[in-house]
């Protein structure tokens, strides 16, 4: 009865947690570029939050893998993200808008560790894969209603109001987490200087320099920078260019550009979830990584601002096939060797990489070379990829795991 609540807590966590955090990204472009910033100067201030995260990754990891208590480090990174957007909303200039970056990078890293680590908290790690795909579900959902109420916000109020409303959204995640209950394991001590760590479950802790040395753990980083440095510029770019051509209904159009993939997240994640168990995690992540570069191209090709939301379905594939299998990799790589929010953290700090490299080069590129020149440049990135994954990864499902024993949480 408890698991079942829990379960039901974190599908509406999820939910409001993608709630909060869609109030950042193109709404912030949209929201800089509307106060006379540059694409040059949008991307590099987007560039602080990653760098902020990139910093922040490994420590944040760790320290998630040491904690008994997960729920407090998403409490923590919710609170964060609530004063980040209160920053944004007092004023479009360089001060605040820098350190709402900063908040928002240091959080985004401690949030997705945490949430991954509730949720294999609640579950074994065979029905992980699962978990997974209902928990992009949710959240994918939440970022679709958030989105056209974001807009709607955006376009009939201001885009001031966005930020407000984000804030404000972060309450009902802070209840969701509450009604979570599950029992933390129990801490096993090392008994002599002599005997080996051990992870909170009893199994042995590897050393972070054996985990360093996973080929796994290496190529599938460098298949994520590559993703991001292909990907996280896209949607801010088409967003920037649609707040300079078009005069009418920009708020919803960049809405519509979140709300279509994620419906799209919704229906295909928990497939995901279920297909990377049975057929493996290398035939996914082709279909998912081959849409970027499809998308980069069309975007290129696009004239008219109407024709931005057919296209950004494609990130719906890609977004599904990432949003599980990121943190389903990670727990393929850590096993039972204590470092799986470590290795989430390793996996983000590739993507603050990506990302980083992604904001500034394409913003830039944009200003000396044009948006064309620009979204060319990302697809070629996402082909390179899609060809990483096709050539070097290797494929980390186990073919026999083993079941773990569930034990009953308690009211806490």
């Amino acid at each position: 009865m408890v698991i079942a609540r829990s379960l039901r807590a974190l599908d509406w966590l999820n939910f409001f947690v993608a709630n909060v955090q869609t109030g950042f990204g193109p709404f912030i472009a949209s929201y800089l570029a509307a106060h006379k910033w540059t694409q040059g100067e949008i991307g590099l201030m987007l560039s602080v939050g990653t760098i902020t995260a990139m910093a922040s990754q490994l420590p944040a990891g760790a320290l998630v893998d040491a904690m008994r208590n997960k729920k407090f480090a998403a409490l923590s990174a919710i609170i964060a993200i609530i004063l980040s957007a209160l920053l944004l909303a007092a004023s479009p200039t360089f001060v605040p808008v820098f350190a709402a970056e900063v908040l928002h990078g240091f959080a985004s890293c401690m949030l997705v560790p945490a949430m991954a680590a509730i949720s294999l908290a609640l579950v074994s790690r065979a029905d992980l894969g699962d978990r997974l795909g209902r928990n992009a579900r949710w959240a994918s959902i939440g970022s679709a209603l958030t989105a056209a109420l974001m807009g709607a916000f955006g376009e009939y109020l201001s885009l001031r109001s966005v930020f407000f409303l984000t804030a404000a959204l972060a309450l009902p995640a802070i209840v969701a987490l509450r009604m979570i209950h599950y029992e933390p394991p129990p801490v096993v001590l090392r008994t002599s200087p002599g005997s080996p760590k051990l992870t909170p479950e009893g199994e042995e802790r590897e050393s972070l320099r054996e985990l360093l040395k996973d080929r796994r753990l290496l190529i599938f980083a460098a298949c994520v920078v590559l993703f991001h440095l292909s990907n996280a510029a896209m949607l801010n770019l088409a967003a920037g260019e649609v707040t300079a051509h078009m005069g009418d209904n920009v708020q919803l159009v960049i809405a519509a550009c979140i709300i279509v993939p994620q419906f799209i997240v919704a229906v295909l994640s928990p497939w995901v979830g279920r297909q990377a168990q049975k057929w493996g995690r290398r035939p996914i992540l082709i279909l998912g990584f081959c849409a970027l570069p499809v998308r980069a191209l069309l975007f290129a090709g696009v004239s008219s601002p109407y024709l931005l939301v057919p296209v950004q379905m494609l990130d719906g594939i890609s977004a599904a096939v990432f949003g599980v299998m990121l943190p389903l990799i990670a727990a393929d790589v850590a096993g039972g060797r204590g470092h799986y929010n470590l290795t989430i953290g390793f996996f983000g700090l590739a993507a603050g990489v990506g990302a980083t490299l992604s904001t500034a080069a394409a913003g830039f590129a944009a200003d000396r070379f044009g948006t064309a020149m620009s979204f060319f440049g990302l697809a070629g990135a996402g082909a390179l990829a899609v060809a990483l994954v096709w050539l070097a990864m290797p494929e980390t499902r186990t073919e026999h795991a083993a079941p773990e024993v569930e034990k009953p949480p308690v009211e806490a």
